[in-house]
């Protein structure tokens, strides 16, 4: 008569029917005010009726087994039913609890009016992880509700072998699981629980993946390489992995195209490639870990760079062997092998290492480097003559003589002029100059005595002009 909705008397109605332990005159007041979620996978628990009469279920006595309409139970039989173990003490022996009627209970109202992950919550909750991942199957889940129901109350309870061993029971190759392990390893990634991903990707037996997390227990927050020098374990891991993924590849080549649709694939000349690499910074990692403990260690910048990051970072790696080490010849083998495996830029590092050697004041270095590249048998012709005219935008900080010495080693007559216009010496470019042929000659003095003019330098000016 006052139009109030009558939802709320139901329930409670359903909920003293429930009270009593008339469970079908509680089926029937419920079924007037609950409603089936209209999203079974949404990522929650239904409505809070629901939850309330689920949860009440699950705390209270077994129920007495009397007629529908008899709501008088006798005082010996209510005596009894409290004298009966609550339902979660008897969820502890798995198996008996199926035949608990307040747990079939529960599984009507969840599969009437829950959502998924309702259901697969509550068997989780008491030890059914079988029947939770089968309904999960069954009912063709999103990966949320598997990661919200299943793994995390897994792992987070010490159950994540449990978990895998059953996965593995159910479907041997995994393949059924595979959207739902490669989201748990994206939801682990994003949490940074790297130690379980990396059990987890074991398990999957995704080894490309596994030999990427051990990348990053090697590099992450390593300040040196004498730390570094202490996780080569992790390169070992690496290769191991990628070596067992090498067997696995040859061995299904041969044979029908075994789908392994969630694992990550990648070319046998890309395994191969990256175990190079691998064995590659294992030299870099033992010498520079050498060098800092024998004290030769010079540079000390703000991350430490390994052959696992981009080719900017590979160049880094390149300049600091060639620095660290006693002196440019000693680390100039594993430097060149980084340059050539990884078609880097070679005379873009040779010259980085060039500056960083005027810095140091190590000018006798710089001409040891030089006969480095040249002996290499890979330099182009202006190789060494571009290495020193990049090093001598620094010239004002390098002393007279080392200069002229620099200088000198250069192959080209141009080279060497334009290296002394860049230092300000003209009389000495004017002298290489007037050596060239006589047209180039006239080109080159007119060029210097136009500089001597504007920089004020009479004597110059005059010597030009009077050789012109």
């Amino acid at each position: 008569k006052s139009g109030l909705d009558p939802g709320g008397a139901w329930h409670a109605w359903g909920m003293a029917c429930l009270k009593a332990g008339n469970l079908s005159s509680a089926r029937e007041k419920f079924n007037r005010c609950l409603k089936p979620p209209m999203d079974l996978n949404q990522l929650n628990h239904g409505s809070r009726l629901v939850q309330d009469v689920v949860q009440y279920l699950e705390s209270t006595v077994k129920p007495i087994l009397i007629a529908d309409d008899d709501y008088f139970a006798t005082l010996r039989e209510l005596e009894a039913t409290l004298r009966t173990r609550s339902l979660s003490l008897e969820m502890m022996c798995e198996g008996k609890i199926q035949h608990n009627s307040y747990y079939q209970e529960c599984l009507f109202y969840l599969h009437s009016y829950g959502t998924n992950l309702a259901i697969i919550s509550f068997y989780m909750r008491h030890d059914c992880m079988r029947e939770a991942l089968l309904h999960l199957l069954n009912k063709e889940s999103p990966s949320e509700v598997f990661i919200e129901g299943i793994f995390i109350p897994s792992y987070e309870n010490g159950k994540l072998h449990m978990l895998e061993n059953l996965l593995e029971t159910i479907d041997p190759g995994l393949e059924s699981w595979g959207v739902y392990l490669i989201a748990a390893c994206k939801y682990l990634q994003r949490k940074n629980y790297y130690h379980i991903l990396y059990e987890l990707q074991q398990f999957m037996k995704d080894h490309v993946r596994a030999a990427m997390t051990c990348i990053r227990f090697f590099t992450h927050g390593a300040k040196s390489y004498t730390e570094l020098g202490g996780r080569q374990t992790w390169l070992l891991k690496i290769k191991d992995h990628l070596k067992v993924y090498l067997q696995e590849v040859s061995r299904t080549s041969g044979r029908k195209k075994i789908a392994f649709t969630f694992r990550k694939k990648m070319s046998a000349t890309d395994v191969s490639r990256h175990i190079n690499t691998v064995d590659l910074q294992m030299e870099v990692t033992k010498f520079l870990h050498r060098c800092e403990s024998s004290g030769t260690s010079q540079m000390t910048g703000s991350s430490l760079p390994t052959l696992f990051g981009n080719n900017s970072m590979k160049m880094d790696v390149a300049c600091k062997v060639m620095l660290e080490g006693k002196n440019i010849e000693e680390g100039f083998g594993i430097a060149f092998r980084v340059l050539q495996d990884f078609q880097l830029e070679a005379t873009e590092v040779y010259s980085k290492v060039a500056r960083q050697l005027v810095k140091q004041q190590k000018y006798s270095e710089i001409r040891q480097l030089l006969k480095c590249v040249n002996e290499s048998g890979v330099a182009a012709k202006n190789d060494g003559d571009n290495i020193i005219l990049n090093c001598l935008n620094e010239f004002k900080n390098i002393p007279a003589e080392d200069l002229d010495n620099l200088i000198q080693d250069m192959d080209s007559d141009e080279n060497k002029i334009q290296a002394y216009v860049m230092c300000n010496k003209l009389r000495s470019a004017y002298l290489v100059s007037v050596r060239q042929e006589k047209t180039r000659a006239v080109q080159l003095v007119q060029h210097v005595r136009q500089l001597a003019e504007n920089s004020g330098d009479d004597v110059v000016k005059a010597i030009c002009a009077q050789w012109l």
